[in-house]
């Protein structure tokens, strides 16, 4: 076998990657034995008491790690995209309630096999041509941990290095075609933050192997806040500035607020939706107190209605603000027929109410009750006298159940006396008075 490398010869001779003791004394010699399996697990911080827990693992193959888990008393599902005689040997043999999937990690979906506690994903990245959508999908899968074990090409002398991944285009990587992909430590740890991760934690570096605890939720806030809890002004989709987005797309959420907090960086600000929280992509200042935070949207699982609240490094959490995922299509909202109504209507320069001073372009703002929770501004009509108006944004739900509308005003319309009516679906508001005046601004 010239040319295959070592440890491919010694597994192709043993049939057994994992080693395994058997409850009736049986010794299964795999090419891992079981001490240094036991040693790659306490890279991590797995309790010993599991009872409760829902375990994922992700690549299993022999299920020497589905197995341990399970013995600490956890409720698990293995799944490898080859089911293997030598797992089912295994599970007989400790009469193992471990449930197998055949799958690999990008049909892996909360809707297919629900959500984890702790998802083990071990050895399996640099074998996959997508890493990062896989990374993705891992990260949709778990409420709590997901343990990473993966190649790399440096150790954490080299941390500080930009981040870099090689390309294996055939058997440059220990002589298989399968090895697609190996990224360096700096490369693995900004590909879990992309993904979405809250918090990383890189562990050691044995043998070109980093092993990463990933977390979906956030530290506990100060048991004394040094700031107020950040205000969110406004969160829409960054493609079409409205809070609606969709589970097909790979979609981002823009978060407006407000802080006391000076000088906020990406580690500073901890937006959280449905109670996991995700790394923000971006975080920037957006004028005076008002700051806007960039983060990836989970698009798996839940209601259609949603909820994201965030707080930062010295701060207790904000009011939720609510979102929409897969809202229903425009000819679905004709059955609508409750009632709204304006409450508000303001130039959205100078806040003045019921009226606006015309300028090369005039925006207007409208605040109505009583529109659904999957609004959007495609689905939003308003007229101002007999023109429609562009609907530019609409709001979440504020604290006083209002959305606020954002339009322009037809670059047609002079000053004078108006009317301004808001439809949507069967239902349309009471005319609101609107004075659209020339004078200069005070």
């Amino acid at each position: 076998m010239a040319g295959v490398p070592e440890f491919v010869q010694e597994l192709a001779r043993k049939g057994w990657y994992h080693s395994f003791e058997l409850p009736d004394g049986r010794i299964i010699e795999g090419w891992q034995s079981v001490d240094l399996l036991r040693a790659r697990l306490e890279r991590y911080s797995i309790p010993a008491d599991l009872r409760g827990k829902r375990v994922l693992d992700i690549g299993c193959w022999d299920g020497w790690f589905s197995f341990e888990m399970e013995r600490r008393g956890a409720e698990v599902v293995a799944a490898d995209i080859i089911e293997r005689d030598t797992f089912q040997t295994v599970r007989k043999a400790l009469a193992s309630k471990v449930e197998f999937v055949l799958s690999d990690v990008y049909q892996l979906t909360p809707e297919r096999v629900g959500r984890f506690d702790i998802v083990l994903f071990f050895g399996v990245l640099y074998h996959l041509k997508h890493p990062l959508l896989a990374l993705e999908r891992v990260y949709s899968l778990t409420t709590d941990l997901a343990l990473v074990e993966s190649y790399v090409t440096d150790d954490a002398s080299a941390l500080a290095a930009p981040p870099v991944m090689d390309f294996y285009e055939n058997s440059e990587l220990l002589g298989r075609f399968d090895n697609w992909c190996g990224p360096n430590t700096s490369c693995l740890l900004a590909f879990c933050r992309t993904a979405g991760f809250a918090r990383i934690e890189l562990g050691e570096i044995v043998d070109h192997r980093a092993h990463v605890t990933c977390g979906r939720l956030w530290p506990a806030p100060p048991s004394t806040a040094q700031y107020a809890p950040p205000i969110i002004t406004g969160v829409v989709n960054q493609r079409k500035g409205e809070p609606v987005f969709d589970s097909r797309v790979d979609e981002y959420m823009s978060v407006f607020f407000k802080s006391d907090q000076p000088n906020l960086t990406r580690a500073d600000v901890m937006p959280e939706m449905e109670g996991l929280g995700v790394y923000p992509a971006n975080v920037s200042p957006s004028g005076g107190s008002g700051w806007q935070s960039d983060c990836k949207v989970d698009p798996s699982g839940g209601s259609a209605s949603r909820s994201i609240r965030l707080r930062t490094s010295g701060s207790t959490f904000s009011e939720p603000a609510s979102f929409v995922v897969d809202a229903p299509q425009p000819s679905e909202t004709t059955d609508f027929s409750g009632p709204i109504e304006i409450r508000g209507v303001a130039d959205s320069g100078t806040w003045e109410d019921n009226l606006v001073w015309l300028a090369r372009e005039t925006f207007v703002s409208v605040w109505v009750s009583g529109l659904p929770d999957d609004t959007t501004k495609s689905r939003v009509r308003v007229r101002i006298g007999n023109m429609d108006a562009y609907v530019l944004f609409v709001s979440p739900l504020d604290p006083q159940e209002l959305r606020q509308i954002n339009t322009r005003l037809p670059a047609e319309m002079g000053p004078g006396e108006y009317s301004v009516v808001v439809t949507y679906g069967n239902s349309a508001t009471p005319p609101h008075p609107l004075r659209v005046l020339t004078e200069p601004r005070r």
